[in-house]
């Protein structure tokens, strides 16, 4: 096995010829910016191909490519970008020996398909019985080379288990920010989205957008501020007067500016990131509602209720208990 830094999480990249640049230079750019906002390399990564020496569908022609590893490590993360084709010939002597490679080398890795990479591990056989989703155009393709996937219409990206496929082109940055989000944490997802003049978007299994990254969809450098101190201590008993002070400004001032470029207060904002930490409480850990409502920054276990029943049918417990 190939050595790597104890805290990097290894990323191989399945190069195929004709490979969609924006669906390899996307991802791969989402995961070197969260290594660039970090004190240390959180990602590794690594690009691998059946054939020496690829062509792009852009005409670029990519050297040093690594060929095709024997065994990889158990935990990597491999990442199929699409190709530029009309439908996936999978009868090439670079698709059978891709093809072939996935089938013999993935076992219990994670799998995670861009666009029409998603029909190459169709035909791996590594989405049957799995949903999943690809670019529109070829959704009835996916269907045809296995009708045991469960594939999604109108889908920005769908995880199931260890696999994860998207749609096309931009979403797989989606998908590559959301992994960072998971990987890492969204505070640094949301970084990395900014850094990359990305509005972040979640699973479309999700039925909303994170907290964490959602009203980010704007340019006003103290509102981000704002933003970026409650985040970061979400449970922080927060009083406005005291966040102006932090900006320079005035409550008024403040409130104002946080509603224009938001479109929500900064008490609204608050609370659905302290929601999202009660979230994360009960379903993670056996704590009792009044330790969930204090650690994330409820005043009572009353306010909490109150605030989760106004965004919830039903009442935490409930949660908790699923």
């Amino acid at each position: 096995m190939i050595s790597s830094t104890p805290q990097a999480q290894i990323i191989y990249f399945l190069i195929l010829p004709e490979i969609l640049m924006v669906d390899l230079a996307g991802p791969a750019d989402a995961f070197l910016f969260a290594n660039r906002r970090s004190e240390q390399s959180l990602f590794d990564l690594r690009y691998v191909s059946p054939v020496q020496d690829p062509t792009t569908s852009l005409g670029l022609t990519l050297h040093a490519i690594a060929p095709l590893p024997t065994t990889i490590e158990d935990d990597a993360w491999v990442i199929i970008p699409g190709t530029l084709c009309q439908r996936f010939d999978a009868n090439t002597e670079s698709a059978k020996a891709a093809i072939h490679w996935l089938k013999d080398t993935l076992h219990q890795q994670r799998l995670i398909c861009i666009c029409a990479g998603g029909l190459i591990a169709a035909h791996a056989g590594l989405l049957s019985h799995k949903h999943a989703t690809t670019h529109h155009s070829h959704l009835d393709e996916m269907r045809e080379i296995d009708h045991s996937i469960l594939v999604e219409d109108n889908r920005i990206f769908v995880e199931d288990g260890h696999v994860a496929t998207s749609a096309g082109v931009t979403a797989g940055i989606d998908l590559s920010l959301h992994l960072i989000s998971q990987h890492c944490s969204p505070p640094l997802a949301m970084e990395v989205a900014r850094a990359m003049l990305i509005y972040f978007r979640r699973s479309g299994q999700d039925a909303q957008l994170s907290p964490w990254l959602m009203h980010r969809n704007h340019v006003h450098r103290a509102v981000h501020k704002a933003q970026d101190l409650l985040s970061h201590h979400p449970a922080y008993p927060w009083q406005l007067d005291e966040l102006a002070n932090k900006l320079g400004t005035s409550t008024r001032h403040l409130t104002r500016l946080f509603k224009e470029h938001t479109e929500v207060s900064v008490h609204d904002y608050l609370n659905s990131l302290r929601l999202n930490l009660a979230d994360q409480f009960l379903s993670q850990t056996n704590w009792s509602i009044e330790r969930v409502a204090e650690s994330a920054g409820f005043g009572s276990a009353r306010q909490f209720r109150r605030v989760w029943q106004a965004k919830h049918d039903s009442p935490p417990s409930q949660f908790q208990r699923k």
